[in-house]
């Protein structure tokens, strides 16, 4: 039975509308991890560092995607919920045009310049080749990420989110299948990697592009539209908590890079690599939930429905406080079972590995609600304070705590500046929740 965007939801209708996307992230992040461990175990790990160096610039250039699609799904319920599906239209089809021709640029720029970047990075002799391999394939296939990225939150809006975790599932096998080919088969390395990678992309950009231009049943339609720069000024400022959480997270992962290969050298770089994958596994669960709720907040906001907003927050604060904990417990327990899967050929790096995710995985029990809190206020259409919440917790706390507990701690402190900074992350939310409450009466 097809829920939809106007109704109230129960705990029950709740988790089953959200379910498809946390999936779908979770799914999104276990096909990435499955080509971590295809370079890691196959390759070496050094072309695995070289994969992790490069990673980060890959990802900045990839939020474009997300910033557009967390910003323009809010904008683009709010005006569904206003009873404007027209406009609602004009809007998604310009921001896709949009996208287009920002990722055709970014993709020619990055290629010319992905080799003084990698120096800058640090990578050296033959780290250096495979970073400037793996980064310049990828680059070819820049659009088809962005638009992949930002149709995952809009296929949530046309409410299909099961079509985006089919869509998911297919992208996730083709990458799993190619690099199997490419890298166990065919032995072609970090350039197998990548094409892998890049190909299963194109698959994840072009299948919603198609859907909506065709004629469907979705709210959303793909139609001729022209630019209108408040809306896109609108759209980029509502997700701007989302872009800066990605440009951020990558910025941050160059400086754990850089601290990591001074306190710990490139096995440092190679245990980072693994606690990221398994990460965007762990924390896929409270993306693809934050992902799943903003349209039915952003919807029920546009509509006034105040009573459906303080339901809405109060059911989602609940669930997140639950998935909380089994995740922190599962990642907990499985840790050294998670590490050996990457690096069980050196003792000592699994020794370290195990360490690292164990310190690490705390953060879990906090991160979850500063991803729901930052989404929550994006989808009211309030872009500053959800901005502020992103910028602080994965940029401003994080520094800080990447350079300060080093020194007192050591490599500890480095596993330990995460965890650090999701708990004073998690006290700007609270106060941002609590003085915002009679202004979208939401409690």
């Amino acid at each position: 039975m097809k829920i939809q965007l106007s109704e109230h939801f129960t705990y029950k209708t709740l988790i089953r509308f959200t379910i498809p996307t946390i999936i779908m992230m979770i799914f999104t992040s276990i096909y990435g991890v499955v080509d971590g461990i295809f370079v890691s175990n196959c390759v070496g790990s050094d072309a695995f560092a070289a994969v992790n160096l490069i990673m980060p610039v890959l990802m900045i250039l990839g939020t474009v995607g997300f910033m557009t699609g967390s910003g323009g799904s809010a904008l683009i319920a709010k005006t569904i919920g206003e009873g404007k599906k027209e406009k609602a239209n004009e809007y998604f089809s310009m921001l896709i045009y949009l996208l287009i021709i920002i990722g055709l640029i970014l993709s020619i720029v990055g290629i010319i310049a992905i080799r003084p970047i990698s120096g800058l990075l640090g990578a050296k002799e033959n780290i250096l080749e495979d970073c400037i391999t793996y980064g310049r394939v990828l680059l070819i296939f820049l659009i088809p990420f962005i638009l992949q990225n930002c149709f995952q939150n809009f296929l949530v809006v046309a409410e299909k989110p099961t079509f985006g975790l089919i869509i998911s599932i297919i992208v996730g096998i083709t990458n799993m299948i190619l690099d199997f080919v490419f890298i166990y088969v065919l032995k072609m390395g970090v350039f197998g990697a990548a094409a892998a990678t890049g190909i299963s992309q194109l698959v994840g950009g072009v299948i919603p592009l198609v859907y909506f231009i065709r004629k469907n049943n979705s709210p959303l339609k793909i139609i001729k539209a022209k630019f209108e720069w408040k809306a896109i000024w609108q759209s980029c400022t509502n997700g701007s908590s989302e872009m800066l959480t990605n440009l951020s997270m990558s910025l941050v992962n160059m400086l754990y890079n850089i601290q990591l290969m001074k306190y710990a050298g490139s096995d440092g770089v190679v245990a980072y690599g693994i606690i990221m994958y398994i990460g965007f596994v762990f924390s896929g669960t409270y993306l693809g939930y934050s992902m799943g709720t903003a349209p039915i907040i952003g919807y029920h906001y546009g509509a006034e429905n105040t009573e459906e907003l303080k339901s809405l927050l109060k059911k989602s604060l609940k669930l997140i406080a639950i998935t909380s904990i089994v995740m922190t417990g599962l990642a907990e327990i499985s840790s050294k079972l998670l590490a050996s899967i990457f690096v069980s050929y050196n003792a000592e790096l699994l020794d370290m590995t195990t360490n690292a995710i164990r310190l690490f995985a705390i953060s879990y029990i906090i991160s979850g609600f500063n991803i729901f809190a930052s989404s929550f206020f994006t989808a009211l259409n309030n872009g500053l304070v959800s901005a502020t919440i992103s910028f602080l917790r994965t940029l401003v706390f994080q520094v800080a705590m990447i350079l300060i507990l080093p020194l007192i701690f050591g490599l500890n402190g480095i596993w330990l500046a995460v965890v650090v900074a999701e708990t004073l992350a998690l006290i700007v939310s609270i106060v941002f929740l609590v003085y915002n409450r009679k202004k979208y009466k939401y409690a």
